[in-house]
């Protein structure tokens, strides 16, 4: 039997189904929640159904917008003949928040992962061929993470666009800023030496 009240019971439940929030977390945050003003609550709530409700995908880059398209698509000051290819939204949001990229997106949302049953119809790779038809795109970049499924969607998507007259690259992968050489696996290692580019 639960020491909680019922309904703060459900609220936890509900919370701990969030990624990253344990049983211990939820409960810290359900109660918090109860404790807090109403307005606040009121708020979170609203914005939670909100989101729900005012979020869709961008009908060219298949980014989170609430206008279609999005503002990235629409930004005239960005360059429109290259494209970032990204696993997923948050990827892009990382990469914006960098500034490193002034270009325009394109968003998978996903990787090929066969034993799940994620195949290249199941990804937003067809929308990204027909768009290299319909703009002057004249670079695509593969931002995809280097898991193992990342690694083959990358080169999957990179044998289709050998096809059209696009330069295509892969964001470079090595030991992060910061990083030791004794603890890096081996595959990094090896990335970060075919990385490598000419000193300064």
């Amino acid at each position: 039997m639960s020491v909680y009240p019922s309904s703060l019971e459900r609220l936890i439940a509900n919370l701990s189904k969030l990624p990253g929030i344990g049983q211990k977390t939820a409960a810290r945050l359900a109660l918090y929640l109860l404790r807090a003003p109403r307005n606040l609550t009121e708020s979170l709530a609203a914005s939670i159904l909100e989101v729900k409700e005012a979020i869709g995908f961008c009908s060219r880059c298949f980014n989170l917008t609430d206008v279609d398209p999005c503002h990235i698509c629409t930004d005239n000051s960005r360059d429109a003949a290259t494209i970032c290819v990204v696993e997923e939204a948050g990827d892009l949001l990382a990469l914006e928040e960098a500034g490193a990229f002034r270009g325009r997106y394109h968003v998978l949302q996903g990787v090929l992962a066969p034993l799940d049953g994620i195949g290249p119809e199941n990804l937003r790779i067809k929308e990204l061929l027909t768009r290299l038809g319909q703009e002057s795109i004249t670079e695509v970049i593969l931002a995809i993470n280097p898991s193992a499924e990342g690694e083959a969607t990358a080169t999957y998507i990179a044998g289709l666009l050998r096809q059209h007259q696009v330069s295509v690259s892969q964001i470079a992968q090595g030991i992060p800023m910061g990083g030791d050489l004794k603890y890096a696996d081996a595959v990094t290692l090896k990335r970060a030496l075919e990385g490598r580019r000419q000193s300064i």
